[in-house]
């Protein structure tokens, strides 16, 4: 039995990375831009539904543009040339743990409560000064950091009763600032609640402001969804997001931080031809501004990719489904130097109580 219109899509971590200048790059566009609500299918059925999905991303390719950067690029043709040289970066291993609750009213409403659980490792060079040597980039230059903690926490509303079939629908809400957040402010001193590097020359410093857990802001989240069989075998899909910070807890001159706009839209199509297993692809473009403030390494931060991502979703009983997707990049435009994943990977399962 073919399911229709579920609330809204559960977007894992498009609370994208940012930058503090000194200290940590990171990729604008890290977070994973999947539609779990396509992966799972579209449901009307009243009641409550958990999700809990977990995903990979693995930070390991340095680019600029569309292409690959080098150490040496990043020393000797600095994004921000004031600086006198460029931040190295290793690597940046992400792990988003999200869980979400959703209760359906009735037919046309709904509501949903995100909240994600964020590991991350990360390893940095450090800022090094031009002329670029291999010296700048070895070992004993490395440093280290590590977040465990919950992010940002979601709530959403959908709406859906525009058209009889229920297949057009707006959501909209807000991201709460519940995860930890902070930075290392203009005089040197920590804001916030950041945590530092605990190895390294950087040892004691802060992290980066966005690779921190959470970013501090208050954001108001609008977007929309439709959805259409278009033969007995195949549904398509579209839906879009946009979110945008309206409230920062880190304003103070000197230790001022906001996040980047972000958009995202993602269409696709399900085989739904057997019952129990349902294959399905999506592309999924994500856009981010680039972020402000005296925490926020403006010249880094912005960027646009597009990712191919094959998937498949199998129910196990009535209530219970399974979904597997891997995202592969096929397009990026990233501004400055900024670490990019070459493929992230999702499983998720979904359970109608």
């Amino acid at each position: 039995m073919r399911l229709i219109a579920k609330p809204l899509a559960v977007w894992t971590s498009l609370l994208a990375i940012s930058t503090l200048p000194q200290v940590a790059h990171a990729c604008a566009t890290c977070g994973c831009t999947l539609s779990t609500d396509a992966a799972t299918g579209y449901s009307t059925a009243s009641g409550w539904r958990i999700n809990i999905d977990y995903t990979y991303i693995d930070q390991n390719q340095l680019r600029h543009g569309s292409s690959k950067a080098t150490p040496e690029q990043v020393v000797n043709q600095p994004s921000n040339p004031s600086l006198g040289g460029g931040e190295i970066e290793k690597g940046t291993i992400n792990r988003y743990i999200n869980v979400s609750a959703i209760y359906r009213f009735n037919a046309d409403w709904g509501v949903t409560l995100i909240v994600p659980y964020v590991l991350r490792g990360h390893n940095t060079y450090g800022t090094q000064l031009q002329p670029y040597t291999p010296a700048e980039s070895a070992s004993d230059q490395l440093s280290g950091a590590r977040v465990a903690g919950i992010g940002d926490t979601k709530i959403l509303a959908s709406y859906q009763g525009f058209l009889p079939t229920h297949n057009f629908g707006v959501q909209f809400g807000v991201k709460l600032p519940t995860g930890n957040y902070g930075g290392q402010s203009v005089d040197g001193n920590l804001v916030g609640h950041p945590v530092t590097f605990h190895s390294g020359p950087n040892l004691g410093q802060s992290l980066d402001t966005s690779l921190q857990a959470g970013t501090g802001s208050t954001d108001l989240i609008a977007g929309a969804y439709y959805f259409q069989p278009v033969s007995q075998n195949f549904d398509a899909f579209v839906n879009g997001q946009f979110q945008a910070a309206v409230k920062e807890n880190l304003d103070t001159p000197g230790a001022n931080y906001r996040p980047g706009n972000l958009t995202s839209v993602s269409f696709g199509l399900r085989y739904e031809a057997h019952a129990n297993w349902v294959p399905q692809l999506q592309i999924n473009w994500f856009h981010k501004m680039a972020d402000q403030g005296f925490l926020a390494d403006t010249p880094d931060t912005e960027g646009t990719v597009v990712y191919l991502s094959p998937g498949i979703s199998g129910s196990l009983s009535k209530n219970l489904q399974l979904y597997a997707f891997v995202q592969v990049p096929v397009y990026s435009h990233l501004q400055g130097y900024q670490l990019f994943p070459g493929w992230t990977g999702t499983v998720g399962i979904s359970m109608k109580l």
